[in-house]
């Protein structure tokens, strides 16, 4: 038998987990797997609970959504040994689940996966020098709407509670003035809305990227920087740019690769990091940590 780690955060999918659990144990008995099943209690006792105890198991898994991947993946960096990650999505939006292909709300089926899948490599970003993301590390306009959106609009409405409180921000929208430099490169200036370093094919389900071109392992990021759209039709205009992405510059749209980003601002600016506030900062360097960690696809 394999021994499994399951860290179960109770808060996510409206207490979902409740419903399925008991099937997706028993899948996972069924296939092999050993489960020891931790409880989250506050923000950071997915990464604590990772980095303590991954080591002793052959599979980490978590319930959750984006957040709890992002403090399971911080906490399994911190591990002497990294186990690959099983994934039962959960959460509103499940950008990864969407990149890689897995089940979203359907515990049973994940647990499938989990026991029948494939170890794929995945790259993890570094941001500064403690900290880490999965797949996006953003400052700029509609960063904070995931954690700012009311829990009960998001549980009614979905992702599409995401889009109607962006849309309500468009009168008061502020452009931020910033020098970016690729791979150690000259400096550039640029005033964006939006900045994001992602290796993901979906962010919010409002940037898409051509997932011919966007690879997961391979240690470059997709570094997005978005100018600002004045008037609905313009923010119609940059969701089409967003959607059809092909790594060319658009009106509202600058996208290229890059393994190390290095971002300066003229004051410290708000981050986020897998749609957690991420603190703020006046120069952050984020780095592609190539292939750092597996999830069972």
């Amino acid at each position: 038998m394999k021994k499994l780690m399951l860290i179960v955060n109770p808060a996510a999918g409206r207490g979902a987990y409740e419903k399925e659990i008991g099937r997706a144990l028993h899948t996972l008995y069924g296939g092999g797997c050993l489960p020891t099943v931790y409880f989250t209690e506050a923000t950071g006792d997915a990464v604590r609970l990772a980095a303590a105890h991954a080591a002793d198991y052959d599979i980490v898994c978590c319930i959750g959504g984006d957040g709890t991947l992002s403090e399971t993946v911080s906490g399994l960096m911190q591990a002497p040994v990294r186990p690959p990650i099983g994934y039962f999505p959960l959460g509103t939006t499940n950008d990864v689940a969407t990149t890689l292909g897995l089940p979203k709300n359907d515990m049973p089926r994940a647990a499938e996966v989990i026991c029948a899948g494939r170890a794929v490599d995945f790259d993890v970003g570094c941001f500064g020098e403690k900290e880490y993301f999965t797949y996006v590390a953003a400052f700029g306009a509609f960063t904070d709407v995931s954690y700012e959106t009311p829990q009960e609009q998001k549980q009614a409405l979905g992702h599409l509670a995401y889009v109607l409180e962006g849309m309500t921000r468009l009168p008061r929208l502020t452009s931020y003035r910033c020098w970016v430099s690729l791979d150690g490169g000259p400096e550039e200036e640029h005033s964006v809305l939006f900045g994001g370093v992602m290796n993901s094919t979906s962010v919010a389900g409002l940037v898409r990227l051509d997932s011919e071109r966007v690879q997961l392992d391979d240690g470059l990021f997709e570094v997005v920087l978005v100018r600002n759209p004045r008037s609905v039709a313009d923010f119609k205009q940059l969701l089409g740019e967003a959607k059809r992405s092909d790594f060319t510059q658009g009106e509202f749209l600058f996208v290229r690769q890059a393994r190390s980003v290095r971002f300066r601002f003229e004051t410290p600016v708000p981050w986020t990091r897998d749609g957690e506030s991420g603190g703020a900062f006046e120069e952050v360097t984020l780095r592609n940590s190539a292939r750092a960690v597996q999830f069972l696809v």
